[in-house]
């Protein structure tokens, strides 16, 4: 169902008095820009024609952009797919490692530095434990989020990681499986000793001035979360899914954009609770700036045998474990076979008879208005996933 309120909406109407007050870069002014135009008419698009009743439909082209909450669903499906391929039959855990929010203002003055400073110390310390307990080499994926709620900065990781790993005789060694039957990965309170100390660690040689500073972080509790483990591998997939291709705040989470500001729900975890909240519009398009990564910055990480340069060794262990593996290069499918497979939903079905197939009739240069209704007498205009 198409959202009421969008977030293109609310940079169209308080952009200039987010730019006036904040004086946000370059970088940041092309990205909201980005959002702003998104399926509409200034990115061009096109016109197609069903072949059996005539009806026509306007599509304009998505800005793609990584951080806009309209263009994730098929990219996030083709993900998910490519990632089914790596499955083996083991247990796998959800971990979270957040970090302290009184590394806030680093992590705003120093985004890349720190970010990839948080992805490091969480895969150096979920590979040590699998050295330390299991001998053995495991990987892990993991996706990196910003936002809390309330678009707050809160920056955390989200890894899936295998309950297992391969040891030095090339051998799958699995994790500990307790007396209820249930996998075992690592004592979270450890992992969350050994997260902190190798994040404070280098930042400690970083930032030699913070001495006081980052002494106090040594005092402070840093939090490592891990979920039972899923019900089976597939799951592992759809559920990390979920994390991979989200950006700060769906256009679902708004209620309502007015000259009071924007407003909209929010999750208090606190008490598990939704809540409604109301921002000043140029403060939303702040917070939301928060979560705008560095140019170029990979927030989704592939480490130890799930990485690329592991993939023999994985596909040898698959078939170990009987999976047939396909090592023929994979081809990639354009966006139309995703939706048919994954969102059912057919983009060449006409939506008025539901028989024919839409024909692209006409291009719509980036820049130029819809066409003319002459065209034809009916005539709709619909958002296009380009």
């Amino acid at each position: 169902m198409k959202p009421q309120f969008e977030l293109a909406q609310v940079i169209s109407r308080f952009g200039m008095e987010f730019e006036q007050k904040h004086s946000p870069n370059a970088y940041l002014r092309r990205t909201l820009s980005a959002l702003e135009r998104c399926r509409t008419a200034s990115l061009g698009g096109h016109v197609d024609k069903c072949d059996t009743c005539g009806h026509v439909r306007v599509s304009y082209n998505s800005c793609r952009n990584r951080h806009c909450p309209k263009c994730q669903n098929t990219q996030r499906e083709a993900w998910i797919e490519d990632r089914k391929q790596d499955l083996i039959p083991a247990p796998y855990f959800h971990v979270v490692f957040t970090v302290p929010d009184t590394l806030n203002s680093l992590f705003m003055h120093h985004p890349a530095k720190l970010y990839n400073l948080l992805f490091r110390s969480a895969w150096e310390t979920i590979a040590q434990f699998s050295y330390t307990k299991m001998n053995a080499e495991t990987g892990m994926v993991a996706v990196l989020h910003t936002w809390g709620q309330n678009l707050s900065l809160h920056p955390h990781l989200h890894c899936v990681v295998p309950g297992g790993g391969i040891d030095y005789r090339g051998q799958w060694k699995q994790v500990q499986i307790s007396a209820n039957g249930k996998a075992f990965l690592f004592r979270v309170e450890n992992l969350s000793v050994v997260f902190r100390g190798k994040f404070v660690a280098v930042l400690q040689k970083q930032l030699p001035q913070e001495k006081t500073f980052i002494n106090e972080l040594y005092k402070t509790k840093w939090v490592v979360y891990a979920k039972e483990p899923f019900a089976g591998p597939e799951q592992v997939v759809e559920y990390i899914g979920r994390y991979t291709h989200k950006v700060a705040i769906s256009n679902h989470r708004l209620l309502n954009i007015n000259d009071e500001g924007v407003t909209f729900r929010w999750r208090d975890y606190r008490d598990n609770k939704q809540k409604i909240m109301t921002l000043d519009g140029a403060e939303f398009l702040r917070r939301f700036c928060q979560h705008i990564l560095p140019r170029g910055f990979v927030r989704l990480r592939h480490y130890g045998l799930l990485s690329s340069v592991k993939r023999p060794l994985l596909h040898a262990l698959q078939r170990a474990f009987g999976i047939i593996v396909d090592d023929s290069p994979k081809q990639k499918r354009d966006w139309k076979t995703i939706c048919r497979e994954h969102l059912n939903y057919d983009p060449d079905l006409c939506p008025c008879c539901n028989k024919g197939r839409m024909i692209t009739i006409e291009k719509i240069l980036p820049g130029r208005g819809p066409p003319m209704p002459s065209l034809t007498d009916n005539i709709i205009l619909l958002p296009y996933d380009s």
